[in-house]
């Protein structure tokens, strides 16, 4: 029978147990003593940041710290490293350049992705790799064990210089590995809650420093910083400050206008950049953290990033933005961090930006500018409706296409019962939508025309409810002068209070404050129902006389739209249109504006032709109409050219012997009042009317 040396040498001889490659060198290749083998290292680094950390000192420092375990037979043929988190997605790590930024010392092979690659491939240069601690291979532990599976798969080891391994035996057994496999598995479960921990404290240092109604970061466009020192002395040694945010005189117009023109009328943030962009000097535009980069202008996104800005409120706002877990995508407003009450001055209130937010689902695929879209080559007409036209099956805004609007949604987003395609011609929608403008909320009867629940509107129920906030005050008032007086009479009369009457008092009192909040939250619901209650008075802000908006300007028209939100639901089934519009106080100035000039606008041929008049008749052509009231514009209906019969026929038989000035016969003229609306703030009519049926204006 053979013995065990005639064995080896027998194995030795054939290459049994050795690698068919020829470039992988096995642990346990039992060589003669004359030919040591060489172990052949890959060495792994990371530093996290660029900015916290010196990758010209830590990299050096984890390299020497690998050289000084590694055994006699062992060295390092490769070098691998990167400059950056180890939170990172295992598929995002080894691509980044930063250690491009940094003089290293250190030739660099690669990183963490390109050590991956050449591990798997049958040439690689490296049988292990090794890394100064398991935590630099990743803070993440199911990425830290992925890394290391892989390179298992691949045959090679992943050592670390902090742990104790064992690499091959003389007698042909496996290296003790589970030791090193224990202490690797706490340090890496302790790196994850390290970083984790970390996180944390630090998030809830930042939502309290922002609480407290500090500022992180460059202070917004219309604010400027006003610092205080640190309250901690070391860093108030180191110049360190704390920064409060007051309003910067010189650009607070610009943002009030920005909101003003999205709120009133809903203008998109490259139209409002157009509009700033024409006067420089009152509206400056912002400079970046880099004055390098100032473009001089307003841009798309600097409108964007004011109009979506809670910190113009006065409350002091913070996580909007998940810079590093969400690659800059805004939060959920949930996860907002918000201080309590303002804390600065504010320059909006917070309805105006909760409205100039919600224009954002309006204006969503739609341009604001009235003229053709140049951007699109096939465009050949303007359409006077879009953006306002609805589709009444699935809600999708209709888009114009030759003398129609139609809504061909793709066929995976057509639900079930939509048409293939739904066409409505725009001059049956147009001359509709005259008769509703210039009769629900322009006519002399539209209060009469209003929804039947507007105009059957309790005026009971609205008595109540001021009856009710007169009681809530009384009650408070009453809670506050028994909380007050009857306690400290209490406390008074008492010769020697004892502790049970000390302990019964701050009961009592404890209760009493209960009955307050509970009060003061029932006072705060009845006020916003009747802040919140339609107010049909809002009309009487508004002219009085007829629209044709397809006689307007195309930027006036679409004045005219936006300011009462206007809204148009084509019902394909119904052959109906149904018109909406809304009326808030807040924006009552705006509607006017529009509404005034849509009607003046379409009168200018009267007030050339009574300038034409006056310049033959003389100036007493208003003379009839006495002393004007006051706020009131006295256009007429009716002009000389619209007078009927003989006088146009026979002037020269009529008006040569008459003497001047002559008044002339035609329609009756009708005075357009125009008087500010009331100062009912955030109270609102909503007018919806069906405009007939469409069925002839239907493709």
């Amino acid at each position: 029978m053979a013995s065990l040396e005639q064995i080896q040498a027998w194995a030795r001889q054939c290459g049994v147990g050795r690698p068919r490659s020829r470039y992988r060198a096995d642990d346990g290749d039992d060589r003669p003593a004359s030919q040591p083998t060489i172990l052949r290292f890959a060495w792994m680094a990371r530093v996290s940041t660029k900015d916290m950390q010196d990758p010209t000192l830590s990299l050096p420092r984890q390299l020497s710290s690998c050289q000084r375990t590694l055994p006699d037979k062992a060295v390092i043929v490769c070098n691998f490293y990167d400059v950056e988190s180890g939170r990172m997605d295992l598929d995002a790590r080894g691509r980044g350049n930063l250690h491009e930024l940094f003089d290293i010392p250190i030739p660099r092979d690669g990183g963490i992705a390109d050590l991956l690659a050449e591990a798997e491939r049958p040439d690689r240069r490296f049988d292990y790799v090794i890394c100064e601690g398991i935590d630099r291979t990743a803070r993440h532990m199911f990425y830290g064990v992925t890394i290391e599976h892989r390179l298992e798969q691949a045959g090679v080891r992943l050592l670390a210089a902090d742990e104790p391994f064992q690499l091959a035996t003389r007698d042909g057994r496996k290296p003790k590995m589970a030791t090193q496999l224990l202490t690797r598995r706490v340090k890496q479960s302790i790196a994850e809650f390290y970083v984790v921990d970390l996180l944390e404290k630090s998030w809830d240092g930042f939502a309290e420093h922002t609480e407290q109604g500090y500022n992180v970061g460059k202070p917004c466009y219309d604010y400027r910083a006003r610092q205080i020192p640190h309250p901690v002395l070391a860093k108030r040694a180191k110049g360190v400050k704390k920064t409060f945010l007051e309003p910067d005189a010189d650009q607070a117009p610009a943002v009030r206008q920005a909101f003003a023109w999205r709120v009133d009328e809903r203008l998109g943030y490259q139209a409002i950049a157009d509009r700033l962009n024409l006067d420089l000097a009152t509206y400056p535009p912002p400079v970046p953290v880099s004055p390098t980069r100032a473009v001089g202008r307003w841009t798309y996104s600097n409108v964007r990033d004011i109009l979506t800005n809670p910190k113009y409120t006065g409350y002091m706002v913070w996580n909007r933005r998940g810079r590093k877990s969400r690659g800059n995508r805004i939060n959920p407003i949930s996860e907002w961090i918000w201080s309590p009450c303002p804390v600065h001055e504010a320059l909006i209130d917070l309805e105006t930006w909760l409205r100039a937010q919600d224009v954002s689902g309006h204006r969503f695929g739609s341009r604001s500018t009235s003229t053709l879209n140049v951007n699109h080559p096939d465009t050949k007409r303007f359409y006077l409706l879009r953006t306002y036209l609805f589709c009444g099956q699935c809600g999708r805004r209709m888009s114009g296409k030759a003398v129609y609007y139609n809504c061909q949604p793709k066929k995976l987003y057509r639900f079930e019962g939509h048409p293939n395609g739904l066409w409505v011609r725009e001059d049956g929608l147009v001359g509709q939508l005259n008769g509703f403008l210039s009769q629900h909320v322009f006519g002399t009867y539209r209060r009469m025309l209003l929804d039947s629940e507007l105009r059957r509107l309790d005026v009971t129920v609205q008595q109540e409810r001021e009856q009710r906030v007169a009681a809530l005050r009384r009650k408070i008032a009453d809670v506050e002068t028994r909380s007050n007086k009857n306690l400290i009479r209490s406390l008074e009369s008492m010769p020697e209070p004892d502790q049970d009457f000390f302990r019964e008092l701050n009961e009592r009192r404890a209760e009493l404050r209960e009955e307050k909040a509970r009060l003061e939250a029932d006072l705060g619901d009845v006020e916003q129902q009747i802040e919140e209650a339609p107010n049909a008075d809002l009309l009487d802000a508004l002219p009085i006389g007829p629209i044709e908006v397809d006689q307007l300007p195309e930027d006036m028209a679409r004045r005219l739209f936006e300011a009462p939100r206007l809204e148009i639901h084509y019902d394909r089934f119904t052959n109906r249109a149904t018109c909406r519009i809304t009326l808030f106080g807040s924006t009552m100035p705006a509607i006017q504006r529009a509404a005034h000039d849509a009607v003046v606008i379409p009168l200018q041929r009267t007030k050339e032709g009574r300038r034409s008049a006056t310049a033959l008749f003389g100036d007493n052509m208003d003379s009839a109409d006495g002393n004007k009231e006051e706020g009131v514009y006295p256009y007429s209906c009716s002009h000389p050219r619209s007078a009927p019969g003989e006088i146009r026929t026979h002037t020269g038989r009529v008006l040569n012997p008459l003497p001047l000035p002559v008044g002339l016969r035609g329609r009756r003229r009708q005075t357009l009042p125009f008087r500010p609306g009331p100062e009912a703030q955030g109270s609102h009519c909503v007018i919806t009317a069906y405009t007939g049926s469409a069925a002839d204006t239907t493709w």
